[in-house]
């Protein structure tokens, strides 16, 4: 959970950023390269939420219905269509929904968009991956609405939901860890945005930090997802590396099983496509965080 902050200042701070515009916000930010922004898209998964692809609906056009204990989310369209995409944000608009939940026209956003990981992106892998996006075909796709249950279509309320939750910024650097493992914790903490499904939220929607990427049986739509820290009994203490280069490149299970369902999009559209280098300090990472004891249970957070 963020820093605690007075509610005046935060709600201060809250009003300005959305009041204020987004060269509020944002900070000049280097040139986007096209092409290493191919690799950005890859690793933050932007294909598979932002493509409706069970109804055959257009790469990156939106209109995939995530569900959740919350109600329904339907993602929007990404694409570079003027009027149902983002062909009309500027970087600093894009940067500023990206790394801080709130669009061009001042809308806060539901954190179903993992802007809250987002945030601790660094500038270049902003821009490049806006240069990539730009560069893809438009599509005219009109995404409907999110169908939320009360309360918490109630719009206005993201504002508590930030004070408690979003701390905005890149993480700081630990002195105990090398280069290796900070490149690891990047991609899983902010491109990769892993604990939006592994670590449990709490019932206003928060990450339970307590259970950082301990699994939940209560994941995207309802489905169980995996405890991979690194304890023995639980977790994936006792898998070796290759084990987890498997996974990654091929989506296979030391036991021989393949991952299923949102894993395997994972896989298709991320990590098999990790340099191995980068894969390599996702390894070890996940090596050298806590173990936490927790073997989650279908429908439960």
């Amino acid at each position: 959970m963020g820093r605690a902050r007075p509610i005046g200042a935060a709600l201060v701070s809250w009003v300005f950023l959305v009041l204020a515009g987004p060269a509020a916000w944002a900070q000049d930010l280097p040139e986007g390269d096209a092409e290493r922004g191919a690799y950005v898209f890859q690793l933050a998964g932007c294909l598979g939420c932002h493509t409706d692809s069970a109804n055959g609906g257009a790469p990156l056009a939106g209109g995939r219905v995530l569900n959740s204990d919350f109600g329904s989310f339907v993602t929007p369209n990404i694409t570079p269509d003027r009027e149902h995409g983002i062909g009309n944000w500027t970087l600093a608009e894009f940067d500023r929904a990206l790394r801080d939940g709130i669009g061009p026209d001042g809308t806060t956003y539901y954190p179903s968009f993992p802007y809250d990981y987002f945030t601790r992106m660094d500038d270049q892998d902003v821009a490049d991956l806006y240069a990539y996006l730009m560069a893809q075909p438009a599509s005219d796709n009109a995404v409907g609405d999110h169908d939320l249950s009360f309360p918490f279509d109630m719009r206005f309320l993201l504002f508590f939901w930030r004070m408690l939750y979003f701390e905005a910024g890149p993480e700081a650097a630990d002195p105990e860890h090398d280069e290796t493992w900070h490149r690891g914790r990047y991609i899983v903490d902010a491109l990769g945005h892993c604990g939006a499904c592994h670590t449990p939220r709490t019932w206003l929607g928060g990450a339970d930090t307590d259970l950082y990427l301990a699994g939940t049986g209560s994941g995207p739509d309802g489905d169980l997802v995996p405890n991979i820290t690194p304890n023995i009994e639980t977790g994936i203490g006792s898998w070796s590396e290759l084990d987890m280069m498997l996974l990654l490149r091929a989506g296979l299970l030391p036991d021989g099983d393949a991952v299923g369902s949102d894993m395997a999009e994972v896989v298709r559209n991320s990590t098999r496509a990790l340099t191995d280098e980068d894969a390599a300090a996702l390894i070890t990472y996940l090596a050298n965080i806590p173990p936490i004891d927790n073997k989650p249970v279908r429908g439960e957070p």
